[in-house]
């Protein structure tokens, strides 16, 4: 009864708060916030185990695994911007929940050139994106867990700033094995309360309904994660006129055609819903993890119609000692590089 009544918390919310991104205020709560997300694709909430990064996107995921973590992410972007990322998390025994902390920082920079339309200089400005988010789990049934996290979120830019309150609610599922989970995810839902401009519009928040599933092989050290995005939403497809469409098609008569069919476009919009990712758990303790994603999506929204690039895929590592944690991912977004990320973890009794 009471998955239901969470389910049906969740599923309303979807179609009156559905975006896509690039028309809403706050996407950078879409960026990676850690190497173990970076390296899996961008979008990883279905596996429930000592990371606690992977909480602050699901917070059904924390556990008592994550009683005293502490953990620092940074990933350099281009042009000198930096994404940052502080988390903390504490079990309470007595309330059989788990609490975390995190702050979250994405800084643009404070030298950047403002210009009037004759292209004058007028000095230099600062921007940056800030999120505090505080989060909590907990087990009501065997294998069920519901988490939700709460966030304060701030935007600052050339002297004009936004602020809002965000959500993210969740139900996590896990088989009395471990090897499998199962999620179904509602983030950043909420309403922005104060506008960059005084008589400016309310935008709509980064909202987005996700489901994932992760399994383990039976006898082989490697678990794969699938996640589907948008579930609020079917066509994510993005229509630029400007763009050459490199799918070519067979037509009727032989001839080739830049204009893709019904079929093609069905798939493509399917596949970019999609996010596939794979980890190899290497070692007795898998203290080794060697990880892999693809992000279809990504891909075709940075393709380039006259250069091959490997947006969309990524891959990463991470080490596990008993007191501490290295995880790299790397993520290609243009053809100029890719975004380096490394969290550093450690546990605080």
């Amino acid at each position: 009864m009471r998955i239901c009544v969470l389910l049906g918390l969740l599923l309303p919310a979807a179609p009156l708060l559905a975006q896509i991104g690039g028309i809403s205020a706050y996407e950078f709560l879409n960026l990676p916030n850690s190497a173990t997300v970076s390296a899996l694709g961008g979008h990883h909430i279905a596996v429930q185990d000592d990371d606690l990064s992977l909480a602050a996107r699901n917070p059904s995921l924390l556990n008592p695994s994550h009683n005293g973590a502490l953990q620092l992410s940074h990933a350099f972007l281009p042009a000198g911007i930096n994404n940052s990322f502080l988390a903390y998390a504490r079990h309470r025994e007595d309330l059989r929940t788990t609490f975390s902390a995190g702050l979250q920082y994405v800084g643009y920079g404070n030298d950047l050139v403002r210009r009037d339309p004759t292209g004058q200089d007028l000095g230099t400005f600062s921007a940056a994106d800030y999120s505090v988010t505080v989060g909590a789990a907990r087990s009501i049934e065997e294998r069920l867990t519901v988490g939700l996290n709460v966030k304060v979120i701030a935007s600052q830019l050339a002297g004009y700033g936004s602020l809002g309150m965000g959500m993210d609610a969740a139900v996590h599922y896990r088989d009395t094995s471990g090897r499998f989970g199962i999620t179904l995810l509602a983030r950043n839902f909420g309403r922005q309360l104060t506008h960059y401009a005084a008589d400016g519009r309310r935008e709509p928040m980064p909202f987005e309904l996700q489901a994932g599933l992760s399994r383990e092989l039976k006898y082989l050290p490697f678990r794969f994660s699938v996640v589907y995005r948008y579930l609020d939403r079917w066509n994510v497809l993005y229509d630029d006129p400007e763009a050459a469409d490199d799918f070519q098609l067979l037509s009727p008569d032989g001839e080739e055609t830049g204009v893709r069919g019904p079929g093609a476009l069905f798939f493509d919009n399917l596949a970019r819903h999609f996010v596939f990712s794979g980890e190899l758990l290497i070692g007795k303790q898998r203290n080794l993890r060697l990880r892999a994603g693809y992000n279809h999506g990504l891909r075709r929204e940075l393709r380039l119609s006259e250069f091959r690039s490997a947006a969309g895929y990524s891959f990463g590592f991470a080490w596990n000692t008993r007191r501490f944690r290295l995880a790299y991912g790397r993520g290609t977004y243009h053809l100029g590089g890719g975004v380096n990320q490394i969290t550093l973890g450690t546990v605080i009794r």
